[in-house]
């Protein structure tokens, strides 16, 4: 594997040894899962799937080196439509692949000229640069006897045909299809940490993943179980609704104060705090005054309010990646840099002419709303105060902004100012992606769902003829049931009676039931989808059973609970209830003589329940 070898030897020179192992076991997977069956006859779509600041594009080069050892010779990296970040990745491929010829998007001649080693071609998603070299490859005729392989960094996002609903196709998704179909056969490798819009593609859409791939973070990383666990509330976690703005600002920056210099007095060169406000410009600057009136406030207040305030800040930080430096040390730093004013206040909008420079060393305040979205790193993110909002919240979106997950942060310096409103809905995020990563390493399709009010992505994006939401909390039955075995079924349900009240029962059963009901009028295996989802999130996680014997009920007639058996599972709103009616299928009811079980299912309220009418892929995950 010399491609490989040489690209995780480097890794291993730099002490990274752990990192280079992960690289070589993710490498390895796609090798022996995919590499070694591809046809070269196919278009293959596999998606490479790692939580967000993780570590991705390490393993997408590794991925990549790997393809290049079992002869895959021409590449094709996409990235997000920006300048500073195709140049950025561009050079890491450089940096990092020295095996391969790196092309920029200018460098047609080089992809020309170059026949002995695998070439890397570094786009942006921009339409002009993808169908000019949609022609230079037609052109070329290199791809007539030999696959591609497109790596398309951050795939969720405008790779997806957004004219889906117009029965049209979108520009970039058109370019992308057409290089990927003018090529004998290709591995599309689709890399991102938010896959709900992946995972919601219908079948012909051509984006939906064949495969799915997870990498676990490595040692370190902090990420949404660290600021969100599902328990308890870290005590870095400041809630702040309903107070004045300049007491939070104030507050924000004498804490942020004292974690550079903590950070700064232990030899680190850089110590960011993050602000989003949202997404509107407007508020960028309100928001930027008010960290300039706090500095301004503590600059002039060298008294004991910010002795105390600097005491209470220094008792409340644990760093662990350094020695803790003494109270004197940090209030001597903290009034040097107020003093001389040894601070960045930066704001990252479209208006806004702020660099990564800017923030990359000293005691920085970043303020911004979309710029810190996909692909922006910041380094030694220590402090985050948020307030943005949205009428109709999409889960990837926040995830993608938060931009608080790395590595290189400080368990013991962290701190977040947030609303009990915001910080609940990444909660239920973080919820739903540990959700999605337990199926798919379970071997099983991802059902998705979120609480009302919030959506995994934007529609534009989703075939909406073929996108099923389910409402929680609605009772939801098939008018016409087949019993693939009755007797199973009555042999399932043997001990439970038909006069007890609901009983606690482990969903596994309840999905062991329903495999035995089919319907033409119901997805039923949808169903039995959603409850694995919540059994792979939590395999303690108990639903309700109510059974119900010698119905006689018209069919069609538009209803199937009685009133108290209504009333009974009412009572369990946040569970999955399981109604089954055993009706004895009257022929003057409109049966055909023959009993049969009816399921009643009733999801939780107050979720949302995402699956495609099409849905049918068996994912090969890890």
């Amino acid at each position: 594997m010399k491609y490989l070898d040489e690209y995780t030897r480097q890794y291993v020179e730099q002490g990274k040894g752990a990192l280079a192992q992960s690289v070589t076991d993710t490498a390895n997977r796609f090798v022996d899962n995919y590499f070694d069956k591809f046809d070269y006859r196919s278009n293959l779509v596999i998606l490479l799937f790692g939580n967000i600041q993780s570590g991705k594009t390490s393993q997408m080069f590794g991925v990549a080196a790997a393809a290049a050892d079992k002869g895959f010779p021409y590449f094709l990296l996409v990235t997000t439509d920006n300048k500073l970040l195709q140049q950025q990745t561009y050079e890491r491929a450089v940096r990092d692949l020295p095996g391969f010829v790196v092309c920029d998007e200018s460098e047609e001649e080089k992809f020309k000229k170059c026949r002995d080693r695998p070439v890397l071609v570094v786009l942006k998603k921009n339409v002009r640069v993808l169908q000019n070299w949609r022609n230079i490859l037609k052109n070329s005729n290199r791809l007539r006897g030999n696959p591609l392989f497109i790596i398309d960094d951050e795939s969720d996002a405008a790779s997806l045909n957004t004219k889906v609903n117009e029965d049209d196709v979108s520009s970039i998704n058109g370019t992308l299809s057409d290089i990927k179909n003018d090529a004998s056969s290709s591995i599309y490798l689709q890399v991102t940490g938010t896959p709900q819009a992946l995972f919601l593609q219908s079948e012909s859409s051509g984006s939906k993943p064949e495969f799915t791939y997870y990498f676990k973070p490595g040692e370190g990383y902090l990420g949404g179980d660290f600021f969100f666990p599902p328990y308890n509330t870290p005590s870095f976690v400041n809630f702040v609704d309903n107070e004045d703005p300049i007491e939070v600002a104030k507050r924000v920056v004498i804490r942020h104060l004292v974690v550079s210099a903590q950070v700064l007095l232990s030899g680190d060169q850089v110590s960011n705090c993050l602000v989003h406000p949202g997404v509107k410009q407007i508020a960028h600057k309100e928001y930027k005054r008010e960290i300039e009136k706090g500095l301004a406030w503590w600059t002039w207040n060298h008294g004991g309010d910010l002795e105390r305030a600097v005491a209470k800040e220094y008792d409340s930080i644990h760093p662990v990646k350094t020695p803790k430096r003494s109270m004197g040390d940090i209030l001597a730093k903290v009034k040097e840099m107020l003093e001389n004013q040894e601070y960045n206040i930066v704001t990252l909008n479209g208006r806004s002419s702020d660099g990564s420079d800017e923030y990359a060393s000293g005691c920085n305040f970043i303020v911004g709303g979309l710029s810190l979205g996909r692909g922006v790193t910041f380094d030694q993110l220590n402090t985050f105060y948020y307030t943005r909002t949205s009428k109709r919240p999409q889960a990837d979106t926040m995830w993608q902004h938060s931009r608080m997950f790395g590595y290189d942060r400080d368990p013991g310096l962290i701190s977040m100012f947030i609303s009990h409103e915001l910080y609940k809905l990444f909660s239920e995020i973080n919820e739903t992606n540990n959700s999605i990563i337990a199926q798919i390493t379970s071997n099983h399709n991802a059902v998705i769902s979120y609480p009302e009010g919030l959506s995994p992505t934007r529609k534009g994006v989703l075939d909406m003829s073929l996108l099923n939401i389910i409402p929680g909390g609605a009772n939801r039955f098939p008018s016409s049931p087949r019993n693939n075995s009755y007797k199973d079924i009555c042999d399932l349900l043997t001990d439970y009676s038909g006069s007890e009240p609901p009983t606690p029962i482990n969903l596994k059963l309840m999905i062991e039931i329903l495999k035995h009901v089919s319907a033409d009028d119901m997805n039923i295996d949808a169903y039995a989808k959603m409850l694995e989802s919540a059994q792979n999130e939590n395999p303690l996680t108990q639903g309700m059973l109510l059974v119900r014997r010698h119905r006689n009920i018209t069919k069609n007639s538009g209803a199937l609970l009685s009133e108290n058996d209504w009333k009974a599972t009412n009572q369990y709103a946040t569970q999955f209830v399981l109604t089954m009616y055993q009706v004895d299928g009257k022929k003057e009811q409109g049966w055909d003589g023959n009993p049969v079980w009816i399921p009643n299912i009733k999801l939780p309220k107050s979720k949302d329940f995402y699956y495609l009418s099409d849905d049918t892929v068996s994912l090969d995950k890890q």
